[in-house]
Order: structure tokens, then C-alpha cells, then sequence
């Protein structure tokens, strides 16, 4: 069933618990996030980031991640991720992507303002909804690292920037970073109360894997309601596969594919059963 990321993440509130987003640039990714939201019956967000372009093209990927909502026996909504470029956007939006992020961190606040204001502006013609983000995490999207570390979100500038764009989800920098971590994650997981508090909107976890479950019971009790995960479940396929070509000989590229499928939907079920309280 396909639903828009305003009425998922309104689920998540009532519940006090947390959706997962995960990214599913390729149909095993697809399949792994979707069998373990229907294995759980819980609500799923399935992203799909502008930097897959290279990879898993919109206009390929797009319409498959759409379908196979609309025919999950779960509420998902499909989301486009860390989308920097505003024609980028409409094209989703025009495939039927019913949540959209757009991310103007790396620009001045009153260009990140500005933008967001028509990314919003933007959505609402299609009945989708927007999240955007304030602030840095400790590396992009790609997993690089960012140039100035960690920008922690002001809390009143969240409060602020809320009011100014009318976006519906806030992403908020409290620590975590994309990719995999090199070391433990310093959360500031008060800020996450303040900013929920001050800008009354649901708040989003970037950089989600690798976060401790008593890190993640902590921040959704906090207000983080929606939890962006990837890094952890795709290196779990490639584990999978690595394990498979060790032991035994392979001659077709599909056994690899369901192994990589199998070792995922694992390991998003685990993330899913924490985000879920379960």
C-alpha cells in the first residue's frame, strides 16, 4: 500500500517508535526490505539517493519501487533521499514518489531556505511531502568525509528554519555520519529532544547504521521517528557473498544475488524489530 511519508511518520508518532528507510538501488535490496517489513508487519520508507544515478537510474528503479509498493501488504512510502538538484526532484515526483528530501546543508542558510521553499512549493502539486536537513553530518551521503566534521543543528535555528520553509520532516545533525564507522558514535541525543520540542515536527536519524539498539531506543524515545539505514544491511550482502565464493564453486550470478538478498533481509529485520520496540 502505498502511503505518503507525512502519514507513515504519523503512524510512527502514535506508536512512539521509528520507521526504517532503507535504500534499494537494485531489486534484491528491494525484495530484501520488503519481505522483512511484510515477515514484521510494520510500515517501511524505501529511499532511493540521488547519488545511485550511476547505478540504479530514476527512471528505471523509480517506477519499480512504486509498483511493488502499491502492492505490499504494508503501508510504504517511496522516497527520494538526499536529493541536492530541484529538477532531480520533479522527476521523482512525476514517477509518483509520495515523500521527498531535499538537502541544502552544504549551502548558506538562507540558500538552503530559499531552495527548500521550492522543493516544498513543489511537492505539495504532487500530494507528496518534504523533509530537509540543517546542519552536517560527520561525512556525506557517499560516505566521504565531511570537509568541517560534524555541524551540530542549533536548535533554534531548526525552530527557525521549520517556520521559514514549511517542511513537514527534519533531519537534524546530532552526530551520527554516513557510512561505516570507524569508531563509536558521540551522540548528542538531548539536542534530538530539544529540537523535536521546539519545532513540533517529527525528526529523522541519518547516517542509521552502525548506531548502537540502545542508541536507537534512546533517540526515537527523544523523537526520532523515521531512521535512514543502508551501509550496514548492503555490506551484510556482500558478507554473504564473500562467505558463498569461499566454500563453495558458483556458476550463476543469481545464486549470489538471493545470498546478498538473504543476508540483507536479516539484517534489516534486526534493525526493523529495534526501530519497532519489538
Amino acid at each position: 500500500m502505498l502511503v505518503t511519508l507525512t502519514e507513515i511518520l504519523a503512524t510512527a508518532e502514535e506508536k512512539k517508535c521509528a520507521v526504517g528507510a532503507f535504500n534499494t538501488p537494485n531489486l534484491e535490496c528491494l525484495n530484501a526490505v520488503l519481505d522483512a517489513a511484510e515477515k514484521l508487519d510494520v510500515p517501511v520508507i524505501i529511499n532511493h539517493a540521488e547519488l545511485h544515478e550511476p547505478v540504479a537510474p530514476l527512471q528505471v528503479i523509480g517506477p519499480v519501487m512504486v509498483e511493488a509498493a502499491k502492492r505490499s501488504k504494508v503501508p510504504v512510502c517511496v522516497h527520494l533521499d538526499h536529493c541536492e538538484t530541484l529538477s532531480y526532484m520533479e522527476e521523482a515526483l512525476k514517477l509518483g514518489f509520495t515523500g521527498v528530501m531535499y538537502d541544502g546543508s552544504a549551502l548558506s542558510y538562507e540558500e538552503n531556505v530559499k531552495n527548500t521553499r521550492i522543493a516544498v512549493a513543489m511537492a505539495k502539486q504532487y500530494g507528496a511531502n518534504v523533509e530537509a536537513e540543517i546542519g552536517q553530518l560527520a561525512s556525506r551521503e557517499g560516505g566521504e568525509e565531511a570537509a568541517t566534521g560534524p555541524v551540530y543543528t542549533d536548535p533554534e535555528l531548526a525552530r527557525q528554519f521549520c517556520e521559514e520553509t514549511g517542511i513537514d520532516a527534519l533531519a537534524p545533525s546530532f552526530g551520527t555520519a554516513h557510512g561505516i564507522y570507524k569508531s563509536k558514535p558521540v551522540l548528542d541525543l538531548e539536542r534530538v529532544k530539544v529540537i523535536a520540542e521546539m519545532t513540533g515536527l517529527q525528526l529523522v536519524m541519518h547516517g542509521g547504521s552502525g548506531v548502537s539498539d540502545e542508541d536507537y531506543r534512546i533517540a526515537i524515545e527523544k523523537g526520532i521517528r523515521k531512521v535512514n539505514y543502508y551501509s550496514y544491511m548492503a555490506k551484510a550482502g556482500v558478507n554473504a557473498v564473500k562467505a558463498m565464493l569461499e566454500t563453495e564453486e558458483v556458476t550463476f550470478f543469481h545464486d549470489l544475488a538471493m545470498a546478498a538478498q538473504k543476508a540483507m533481509e536479516a539484517d534489516v529485520e534486526k534493525a526493523m524489530r529495534v526501530f519497532a520496540g519489538m
